[in-house]
């Protein structure tokens, strides 16, 4: 599942949300999908990543420059001499790689990479408009406009050098343990990730508070475990790590002898605080990151730092206690900072803020982040097109700004009541499916379909669009407003502490393809962007539409009682309402489900031994979610097209309903991907695999043998099998 690091699918090759500015980092959001996205820098910079005005991909789109939608159902893709008791997923896909070469700039190209490629070109479409200044443009259509134009000056961002980060460079270069802190409040409210992350959540056991949270971070490299596997490609990777650090510090002027010196000091420092974090399979149970905590003990762990100079300088209110999502954490990351000469800090703390805002300073920085992050990480070769990553720096930045527009051009009609309709569809399904469960007691049953019936469903888009009058936005300072964009939701995520929890708040944008499940909201949420070709086609038939967003519904509506999801009740709260025979017959069948996936080989290396597997554990929630969500879908499938007077057995492009509705969920998975991506997904990603979603999924479906008429025993229809929901 996407949880402590969300990744949106709008944005561009090197752009992560940081954790002081994603309530996702902090909170068990439970996604559908993570794109891959090449050049993962380690906090955002809130703006795309750029390129000197001469380098080709800078340019802004050419007029002949066209994305079609892929089709709802792709009989091109299909491998029909495949058997699909086999391999399914070779017989929905097997000939997908051969008509869809990767492109340079992309880590993999699948459903999601080519609707996103769609989506960025019409809202590329809406910033040029907007980006020619004039007045007869509304406030946010100035701010929409004026930050792609900046974005896109690459020629006044190279003239003008470090120049506009110098103030910044400066107070790093003089700052003291004294005033250490400080700095860091003032650098994380810019975006930047150093040392620890800071936020604000839902209180995890009282769903009605906003709660101030602390957490580990201040890593370079994706996440703890890259820094402390033992195999010669991690050894490699730290290597190019080190190397990557060192030609950015003499980018910014540094000696080299100085930068590599600096570098592998950065590298031990960053060592502590990984060795100190907890992996992202530990940050999966809520309760191992929820630990309330007074100030007061909050601040003694981390004597003698004087917290209260980070609170003010990250502009804070006034807060008595936290959440410490990480307790053996801040000792740890204290004696670090203690035991580390002030000028490693200084270097560790240049390092991230160079890297921070690679994106807006001249090539030659933008090109060494991106040779990390996107070639050296997931093996692409090019970056995106200026034009791209600029417009996926506006929605990150402005979202709904930008995603008003969007809707009113590209959402039309009545999308939204049809997607609804399914929705209520599945949940119907699911209603119908807990009273089948022989391994769930009846009292356990009525609570699950308390919190079934008290989900909220989100569609679209927010019903109250953001309020971005406080936000600056320069027609030329691609840096100062990479800075005013990443303070302004800094400022807005901390001022919700104490407050009121706002109900109708989205976490992805408008235009975002992707869904997810907030299991302190308990609502399922599914923005515009995914609602399109070929997950969502209003002209496509029942069967499609279930087997793809049907699926997707059913996947997010899953994550509720998934292995995080079934702990927190219908209000949103952390509570454990199963009985105690329940609970072990649940985590029986999970555990048939880590099994399974524990077992794919995702990357085969030269011996067994050297095999990259895929992580049953960390992918438990997703596989169960893709599971219980095919389960749901299928059945909503067959109510609807009963309660419509649908002939399910009417053959269709040559196969029935229930054949082309898992085609399509299979189909939504056709992927053809770079080995280096894969390796990158799977060491960091809750997510499996494209290939093992498909058939991990399907072969724990009750409806699929019949449909296909598979036997018992075969590859797809294996005599034992997993089923959770």
């Amino acid at each position: 599942m996407n949880i402590f690091r969300l990744q949106n699918p709008a944005l561009s090759q090197g752009q992560t949300l940081s954790l002081t500015l994603s309530l996702a980092l902090l909170t068990p959001i439970l996604a559908f999908f993570t794109l891959p996205v090449a050049g993962m820098a380690q906090s955002s910079g809130a703006a795309a990543q750029n390129q000197s005005a001469s380098a080709p991909n800078s340019a802004a789109p050419n007029n002949s420059t066209t994305y079609h939608l892929a089709p709802s159902f792709d009989l091109s893709s299909m491998n029909t001499a495949a058997d699909p008791c086999d391999d399914f997923y070779k017989f929905a896909c097997g000939n997908y790689a051969a008509h869809n070469p990767i492109p340079a700039d992309q880590p993999a190209v699948n459903q999601f990479e080519t609707l996103y490629n769609v989506a960025t070109k019409e809202l590329n479409g809406i910033l040029t408009q907007y980006a020619a200044a004039g007045s007869g443009r509304t406030p946010n259509q100035q701010k929409i406009g004026d930050y792609y134009a900046a974005c896109m000056n690459t020629s006044h961002i190279n003239s003008e050098g470090l120049t506009p980060l110098q103030p910044l460079l400066h107070q790093v270069d003089t700052v003291t343990r004294q005033n250490l802190l400080s700095l860091t409040g003032e650098l994380q409210r810019m975006g930047v990730n150093i040392f620890f992350g800071f936020g604000e959540e839902q209180d995890y056991k009282d769903s009605s508070k906003q709660v101030a949270v602390a957490d580990q971070g201040g890593l370079g490299l994706p996440e703890r475990d890259y820094y402390t596997r033992t195999g010669a490609k991690d050894k490699q990777i730290r290597e190019e790590y080190v190397a990557f650090i060192a030609r950015m510090l003499t980018l910014s002027g540094d000696a080299p002898t100085e930068a590599q010196n600096d570098a592998n000091h950065i590298l031990t420092f960053e060592t502590q605080l990984a060795m100190a974090s907890l992996t992202h399979t530990q940050q999966r149970d809520p309760e191992t990151v929820y630990h309330p905590q007074t100030l007061a003990t909050f601040e003694s762990s981390i004597a003698p730092m004087n917290f209260s100079e980070f609170l003010t300088a990250d502009h804070v209110p006034a807060i008595h206690s936290l959440v410490n999502a990480s307790p053996a954490f801040f000792p740890a990351m204290a004696v670090a900072i203690k035991d580390t000469d002030l000028n490693t800090l200084r270097a560790y703390i240049r390092f991230h803020l160079l890297s921070t805002f690679a994106n807006e300073l001249p090539h030659s920085f933008d090109a060494e982040s991106f040779h990390f992050y996107g070639t050296e990480l997931e093996g692409v070769p090019t970056q995106r097109a200026r034009w791209k990553r600029c417009t996926s720096a506006v929605d990150h930045s402005l979202g709904e700004a930008l995603g008003q527009v969007y809707v009113e051009h590209y959402f039309t009609g009545d999308s939204k009541q049809k997607t609804l309709q399914m929705v209520h569809d599945i949940e119907a399904a699911m209603d119908q499916d807990i009273d089948t469960l022989q391994w769930m007691s009846p009292a356990t049953k009525l609570r699950a379909k308390q919190k079934l019936h008290a989900v909220t469903d989100k569609i679209g888009y927010p019903d109250k669009w953001r309020d971005y009058s406080k936000l600056t936005v320069s027609p030329t300072n691609a840096l100062a407003n990479a800075e005013h964009a990443n303070a302004f939701e800094n400022d807005r995520q901390l001022n919700k502490i104490g407050k009121p929890v706002d109900k109708n708040e989205w976490i992805m944008t408008p235009p975002t393809i992707n869904a997810y499940y907030d299991p302190s909201m308990n609502d399922i949420n599914f923005p515009a962007g995914i609602l399109q070709p070929p997950f969502y086609d209003p002209h496509a038939g029942l069967a499609v539409n279930y087997g793809h967003i049907g699926a997707v519904i059913g996947h997010e509506l899953t994550h509720g009682f998934d292995d995080e999801g079934r702990q927190f009740d219908a209000n949103g709260n952390l509570s454990n309402w199963w009985t105690p025979a329940d609970l072990s017959g649940f985590q029986a069948r999970t555990g048939c489900l880590v099994h399974e996936y524990g077992s794919f080989v995702a990357v085969p290396g030269a011996t067994p031994k050297d095999n990259v597997m895929v992580n049953g554990k960390l992918t438990l929630g997703e596989n169960t979610a893709d599971n219980g969500g095919l389960v749901l879908a299928f059945i909503a499938y067959l109510n609807r097209a009963r309660e419509n007077g649908v002939d399910v057995h009417k053959k269709v492009d040559g196969y029935t309903g229930p054949q082309r509705f898992y085609i399509a969920f299979a189909q939504n998975w056709c992927e053809n991907v770079r080995p280096a991506a894969v390796r990158a997904q799977v060491l960091t990603d809750p997510h499996s695999p494209a290939h093992f979603r498909a058939n991990g999924a399907i072969v724990n479906q009750p409806g699929f043998a019949t449909a296909f008429g598979c036997k018992k025993g075969s590859p797809m229809v294996p005599v034992k099998n997993c089923r959770v929901w």
